[in-house]
């Protein structure tokens, strides 16, 4: 696979930063992307897409994407609005996406405003709570987590992140009076640094778990669209957001390997099945 060329893109409140692996008039362009995570959870699926031209990108505030003033919350609709801008600019649309977890999120977000630009979305464990039958408890958990982060710092609200989205199953009504996980427990820092600029707790966290996808408009591009749950956290989450969406549009999910992050070649420590996922990628993106 040839080297990715890296190149900016101002777009308003932010410079977002994307690589291009291959030549852009190989069509369609298949675009990798999730949220909070970068173009560096990507190298080894796109590995596995050679023959493809792969663009990355990272979201604005998420490593190389620097943001410009007040560091507010961000909602899909700005993600999708940067997506567009991306694709439009790069002049490859429609494209493929293969959009991971916030980043599905954002793509749904995408496509419901602009079909013209997509060709086929795979849309990966979307953690659209807001649309779970539990959404009063799920939401709940992610509020009570925010106000963690905000109080205490990163370690213990990152720790709370990673309780709940290894959760099995409906969040009970008392998830929030259980004793809160020990960040040590995961390898995070027990003190508060005072910093209160974490891309996932303090800028997207809210925005995409509460956000309400238009389902009127996706359901007019549902022939374009493939939601895949993952074989390992099917009953997490996230993995449950992929069910409740496919079942709002009448689609099947798609089993993929592996876990929520079942693409990765061990980016940020964590292996999955990278090998498997790419073929079972393959095959929903020539469905």
């Amino acid at each position: 696979m040839p080297e990715p060329v890296t190149q900016t893109l101002d777009v308003p409140g932010a410079t977002l930063t994307y690589d291009v692996r291959g030549d852009l008039t190989n069509r369609p362009v298949l675009l990798m992307i999730g949220s909070p995570m970068a173009a560096s959870g990507f190298p080894t699926l796109a590995s596995h897409f050679a023959d493809r031209t792969v663009v990355t990108y990272d979201p604005r505030g998420v490593e190389r994407s620097v943001r410009h003033g007040e560091l507010s919350e961000l909602s899909p609709e700005d993600h999708a609005a940067d997506l567009a801008a991306l694709i439009e600019h790069l002049d490859a649309g429609p494209v493929d996406i293969f959009a991971s977890s916030g980043g599905a999120v954002n793509a749904l977000a995408l496509t419901a405003r602009r079909p013209d630009l997509i060709n086929t979305l795979v849309a990966h464990e979307p953690p659209l709570a807001a649309i779970l039958p539990d959404s009063e408890n799920a939401l709940g958990a992610v509020a009570d987590m925010y106000e963690t982060y905000q109080r205490d710092g990163m370690g213990a609200g990152m720790a709370k992140f990673i309780a709940l989205v290894g959760f099995d199953g409906e969040i009970p009504d008392d998830y929030t009076q259980q004793p809160a996980p020990d960040p040590a427990m995961f390898g995070l820092p027990t003190e508060d640094d005072g910093s209160r600029n974490d891309a996932l707790l303090g800028q997207n966290l809210r925005g995409c778990t509460s956000y309400q996808p238009d389902f009127d408009a996706l359901a007019k591009a549902k022939d374009r669209i493939i939601i895949g749950v993952g074989e390992e956290s099917t009953n997490q989450l996230a993995g449950r957001g992929g069910h409740a969406t496919a079942a709002r549009l009448g689609l099947t999910p798609v089993t993929f390997p592996s876990g929520h992050g079942g693409f990765l070649g061990n980016e940020y420590g964590q292996p999955g099945k990278p090998a498997e996922f790419a073929t079972t990628l393959r095959a929903a993106l020539t469905h």
